[in-house]
Order: C-alpha cells, then structure tokens, then sequence
C-alpha cells in the first residue's frame, strides 16, 4: 500500500472507531481536529528549503507539502476520571511522501481536581509549544522557529506522566513530568530516546505565561552506515582520542529551555531560549532563541520576528592533519561535528476570517552562517540569504 493510501486508512479507522463509539452505548466521545492547506516557495533553485526532519523541501517551484498537514483527535470519555485520546497525523517527514502517524494514544485517570495521570504515547513537552506546535491555528507564526525547533526531532514518547494544574487566585500553575521512550525516524537514521525524563512548568497571571522545560535522555542513533563507520575508520588511523567523541550510542543528552508569552491588549510577545547539551561531538551544543512581536488591528495580526542559532562545542579538531592522504578524512570529520548555523528576520500577517479559520502569509529570510544552514540538497556555490514566502489557511474544527 502506498503511503498516500496509508495516510487515509489510518485517518478512516479513527474516524469509524469514533463512529462506531458514539453509536454504542457507552462512554461519552467527541471528536476534533485541525490542518493546514499551504503553499511554499523560495528565491532560488540552489537549495532546498525544509522544516526540520524533512526529507524534501520547496526551492522556487511552490509546494504544498513543507507547511501542509491534517490531523483527526478522538477523545472517549468513560466517567468522571477516565478517558481516553487518540490524534492522527498526516504530514510529510523523513520521506518525501504524505505519511500518517499515531502522535497520541493514552488513557489519563483523574486522581483530583489537581492531579491526572495518563499511560501511553503523549506529546514530548520539549518546547513553549509542544502540545499545539503542528496546530497552526493556534499560533501567530506560520511555523515555528526553525532556529529553536529543530534543535530536538520527534514529538511524541511512550510511557507514563503525571500532571498538576492549581489556581493560586489569579496565578495558575501547571506542571509536568513524564518519562519513558521514543523513537524518531529522522533523514537518513532513527534515534532512539531510552529513557527519556522531562519536566514543564507553566505559570499563568493574566495577560503573562512563563514556561521553563528540561529534558534528559540517553539516546542512539541507528541505521545510519556513514555516522556507524565514522569513529571506527578514525580510530583505524590513529587518532582513538578522536574517536572516543565521536560516539552514537548511549549518548547522554539535555535540552533546557525557557519562554513566554504575553498577551496584553493589542500587543503580542512570543519568546523563547533554549539549550542542547550532549556528550558527542556529533550531536552538537547548541544555543538557540527567537523573539516574536505582533499587533492586532481588528481581524489582522501583523508580526515580525528574529530566530538566531549559535554552536558552544568545537567545530573542527585541531589534532587532526589538514594537508596529506588523511586531509579529506579530517574534513568529513569536522564537517560532520558542525551544526547546521542560521539567522531569520520573518514578517508575516495573519487575518482571522472565520472563527475557525486564519489566512496567513509569511516572508522568511535566512542567513546561513559557516555553511548552508539548515538548506538541503545544496548546490555548489550556494549562499545566502534566502527568501522563502509561504501563504495558507489554517483550520480547526
């Protein structure tokens, strides 16, 4: 079966489930979901644009297949603390086709009016916006941030979490803590996250959200011939010093960070700053961070903003030789430790003209730095910056 037709078999079965729940007499079901219909294109034919984890992206030829996704969410309620969630996904990933795929199924038990419980595969709370990130309703942005999230792949783990939510009189707290195992199909590899821990905790006061995240895993990165070979053919020739960073199993990682959101008036602020830190050079450490500003002018909401990425750990070994038969092996090497650097200055406007549907249109340009940025399938002699314009609608429903 081909991935299209995958796509809408898995999309049917939950809507037939949720069909056939409601007709039953049982638990209480409800059903929503979201998408975006959007087209995408750049300045230039050198290089391919791409969200993170896409294995094909746009360059001046408009696609629809970078910004574009459809999901279905069921949700059966059996009494007071029982339910249970289901959400598909379509979207183009790791493959340049539509794929479909389970990005929530847990059963969560309400223990108190403050404490739940759920089991099973739930959202990663890696991010400000982890939860709604592939909901583009309900963001400003058409996307989110490259600089930020593409720092850490994958969405979803499975295991177990435990939530807390308290109104202290205009102050709410939320608090999250999960643990368990995920494992990203990425471009090229799979990583897996065994075990993975994470925390969020959300303060609310009025116009004001606060969020600060931490994340801690040990991860290995599979199927991957050229990462696999890479210390091996290294410690080969001498350099076991080298080598000893250079590894992809068992790595341990963390990923802290910190944003807000304030909504005051007609004034928009979305911010956030992260961290990356792992015990590879091939997992680079990272600082990354955007800013958004927004003004609302009745149903128009224009906006700007800046995303920047720099790299804290080395980009090249100066142990290595630079001239002679090993020079082409140390340039593999320090250019498989280099992370992917950029800069983004984005305009955009959003225009709510349905109570649930907005129209968007963004204006990105991106300054690759040391490199290609996170550009694909570049062409000898690209650089930029590049302009990328993407127009859409997104929904909810």
């Amino acid at each position: 079966m081909s991935p299209p037709k995958r796509s809408l078999l898995a999309l049917a079965v939950l809507a037939v489930l949720s069909g056939a729940a409601l007709a039953a007499d049982g638990p209480t079901v409800t059903t929503s979901g979201f998408g975006t219909a959007a087209l995408t294109m750049t300045d230039t034919d050198d290089a391919e644009f791409v969200r993170p984890n896409q294995a094909a992206g746009v360059k001046k030829s408009p696609r629809p297949g970078v910004d574009s996704n459809f999901g279905f969410q069921v949700t059966a309620k059996f009494n007071d603390w029982l339910s249970a969630t289901g959400q598909g996904l379509v979207r183009k990933n790791a493959t340049d086709n539509y794929g479909a795929e389970l990005a929530w199924a847990f059963v969560k038990m309400k223990a108190s009016d403050d404490f739940s419980f759920r089991v099973g595969r739930m959202g990663t709370p890696i991010y400000m916006i982890s939860d709604f990130r592939n909901v583009g309703y309900a963001n400003t942005m058409i996307r989110p941030p490259a600089e930020v999230y593409r720092q850490v792949n994958g969405g979803a783990f499975d295991g177990a979490d435990v939530l807390f939510q308290h109104s202290y009189g205009d102050t709410t707290v939320t608090a999250q803590f999960g643990f368990g195992r995920a494992l990203t199909r990425s471009v090229g590899s799979n990583v897996e996250f065994k075990p993975i821990t994470a925390l969020h905790l959300v303060v609310e006061n009025g116009p004001v959200t606060l969020r600060f995240g931490r994340a801690d895993a040990k991860f290995s990165v599979k199927d991957s011939a050229s990462l696999s070979a890479l210390p091996v053919t290294v410690r080969s020739v001498g350099f076991g010093a080298v080598a000893d960073q250079l590894s992809i199993t068992d790595v341990k990682g963390s990923f802290t960070s910190v944003g807000t959101i304030v909504d005051w008036n007609n004034f928009l602020v979305q911010a956030e700053y992260a961290v990356r830190k792992t015990d590879t050079r091939l997992v680079m450490d990272t600082t990354s961070w955007y800013a958004m500003f927004g003004y609302r002018i009745a149903k128009f909401t224009p906006y700007y903003y800046h995303g920047d990425i720099t790299q804290q750990s080395i980009r090249s070994f100066s142990t290595m030789p630079t001239t002679g038969p090993l020079a082409a092996l140390t340039a593999g090497v320090n250019g498989a430790i280099k992370a992917a650097l950029q800069s983004t200055n984005a305009l955009g406007v959003r225009w709510d003209f349905s109570s649930s549907a907005a129209f968007k249109f963004q204006v990105d340009r991106i300054s690759p730095k040391e490199g290609a940025g996170a550009f694909i399938n570049v062409k000898p002699g690209f650089k930029g910056p590049v302009n990328v314009y993407a127009a859409g609608i997104d929904f909810v429903f």
